[in-house]
């Protein structure tokens, strides 16, 4: 029998539970220092094409369309659709996605949102109960009202039809594969399947993850999902309209009005649906472009982030130098308190962008880190910003990234996500249903009556913390692309991958393997035994204590160019890789 380790998911549900208990936007982020077998990076190299994801089956299946001619935006219909088989505690066909997409020819980066919406019936006591008090976190996340329209599939069959060289229907062919024949169940998934996260006990991924003497599937165990290769049959041969039409939509219908506080999905709210396609956000930072999806994604917060620390001295430090590490952790306090408060969805609600990035604004922001630590920072008061109530989100996250870079410099950095672990733990067809809907704030007012910017609405979209970045240099050129799942702590995750490829000049590897730290309020949670010998004590002389934590971690994959090609990295403390030709 497999042994399983499952206590990283006991602490990560005890710190779910403890969030749910205080219904509040107390940080659950956290990370355990990955187990000393291993690496402490991991990279690759390759000439022409690269692909870094979360999954060695699902590199493997870009690749493969990367070396058929296809584009980056091809290879990642192939990833998405085999991480949904292999990594279903991530990404899947139920869930959605920002992505982020350079095109060579045309030199332009386009955002694309294939976040999910609420239903037409989904008003600002979404997750009230009948005491009109929160209902406790995970009472919402297995319930049908935690569903919102997928989007994911809908958001990758339009950026294929603009960027896309290869037939659509034919991308699908590893996943059914797959999907069809069985593949072996890896580590990480087995540690899922057996943990204590209420999903893992739903009575759906009990079917599925069960044998046929009852017992749980473990890590070598090879698991088929026939149910899953029809759905990507129907997919491939009628593209996102067999997710949003006909019977696998009636089906995640049906399914959502089962059980205690059923959702109110309809197929109208199905029928609404379409991703959205901008010019991505983008602003300066140093000698660079960096460029992220709009709101209601993390975009905005990353790149305040960012502005605040272009007005410190942490480019001419390292990693270490305690004041680093000090400054970083305190624009991650300012970044997060004017995000929690002011970004929601702008096509409801006012939301200050160009305040937030004014770089003035930005520099007062960073005239507030001061020398020691202090209480927990308030929200500020940029350009264009209105009243709002204050923030109640739980946000953990059940997610995963991608970047992809084809052999004509089209480049993908792509983030995608059911929410939470398994998501709702509800499936339907061979795939699990989204709890995005969760994302909303569960408190939908201030008890004088102002609306949260995050509150729940009809068709509203809920904030999130996805923020996949590509970043260019000052002639417009391609440099790097990055981004990492993780919740909340996504934007902590990027901008020290961030500071450390382009400040401190590390290989993309050891930026994105650098120790995590995020800082939230009067919250800090680090791997305190990754940091150098004098870190830890110096932040605690100045008023920050370093803790443990145990959540999802983080799973940052980044791709940089190089002279002589292109260097990728995967998270150490994943399963990811970095590969190519």
């Amino acid at each position: 029998m497999a042994c399983v380790d499952r206590r990283p998911v006991g602490r990560l549900l005890a710190v779910f539970l403890a969030l749910a208990a205080l219904a509040a936007p107390t940080p659950p982020w956290a990370q355990e220092p990955p187990p000393a077998s291993e690496p402490s990076v991991k990279a690759g190299f390759a000439r022409h094409a690269m692909v870094a994801a979360a999954n060695p089956l699902a590199v493997a299946a870009g690749v493969k369309v990367l070396k058929a001619g296809g584009s980056a935006i091809d290879a990642a219909v192939a990833v998405q659709a085999v991480l949904g088989l292999v990594e279903p505690q991530s990404s899947g066909v139920g869930g959605g996605s920002y992505l982020v997409y350079y095109d060579a020819k045309t030199k332009k980066t386009i955002a694309y949102d294939g976040r999910e919406i609420a239903p037409a019936g989904a008003g600002p006591d979404l997750f009230l109960g009948a005491d009109r008090k929160p209902l406790p976190f995970f009472t919402a996340v297995l319930s049908g009202r935690s569903t919102g329209v997928p989007g994911a599939i809908a958001m990758l069959s339009l950026a294929q039809k603009e960027h896309g060289r290869l037939a659509w229907k034919g991308l699908f062919a590893d996943a059914e594969r797959l999907a069809r024949d069985g593949f072996v169940v890896s580590p990480r998934l087995s540690m899922f399947i057996h943990s204590r996260i209420p999903q893992a006990s739903s009575p759906d991924a009990i079917a599925y993850f069960s044998k046929p003497d009852g017992t749980r599937m473990a890590a070598g165990d090879v698991l088929k999902n026939p149910a899953y290769a029809a759905t990507l049959g129907r997919i491939a041969a009628e593209g996102p309209s067999a997710l949003l039409s006909g019977k696998i939509a009636q089906d995640i219908v049906d399914r959502t009005h089962q059980g205690d506080y059923p959702g109110t999905l309809t197929l109208a709210d199905f029928n609404a649906y379409s991703p959205h396609e901008a010019p991505a956000l983008c602003r300066p930072y140093r000698a660079y472009e960096v460029c992220t999806p709009n709101d209601p994604s993390g975009g905005a917060g990353l790149l305040e982030g960012l502005g605040i620390l272009a007005h410190t001295d942490i480019a001419s430090r390292g990693p270490k130098d305690p004041q680093a590490w000090f400054e970083f952790a305190q624009a991650s306090r300012l970044m997060y308190a004017d995000r929690d408060y002011f970004i929601g969805d702008p096509a409801f609600v006012s939301v200050p962008t160009p305040g937030l990035l004014d770089p003035k604004y930005e520099a007062s922001r960073a005239a507030l880190i001061g020398e020691t630590a202090g209480p927990t920072p308030s929200h500020g008061e940029p350009h264009g910003a209105l009243a709002r109530g204050p923030d109640a989100t739980p946000e953990p996250g059940g997610t995963s990234h991608m970047v992809i870079v084809d052999a004509e410099g089209d480049v993908l950095s792509m983030t995608t996500t059911v929410e939470s672990i398994f998501g709702s733990g509800r499936m339907v067809d061979g795939f699990f249903l989204n709890n995005q809907l969760t994302d909303f704030s569960f408190n939908p007012k201030a008890p004088d009556g102002t609306a949260a910017a995050n509150a729940p609405g009809p068709h509203k979209r809920p904030r999130s913390s996805m923020a996949p970045v590509i970043v260019f240099d000052q002639k417009g050129q391609f440099v790097a692309a990055l981004g990492s799942p993780g919740g909340p702590a996504i934007l902590a995750y990027n901008l020290k991958a961030l500071v450390g490829f382009l400040d401190w000049k590390l290989p993309m590897p050891e930026a994105l393997a650098l120790p995590n730290l995020i800082a939230h309020g009067d919250n800090y949670i680090a791997e305190v035994d990754k940091f150098p010998a004098g870190v830890v004590p110096a932040l605690a002389a100045r008023g920050m204590t370093l803790k443990h934590g145990f959540g999802e971690d983080s799973g940052l994959h980044g791709v940089a160019r190089r002279p002589n090609g292109l260097e990728g990295g995967a998270d150490p403390r994943r399963e990811g890789v970095a590969q190519g030709y």
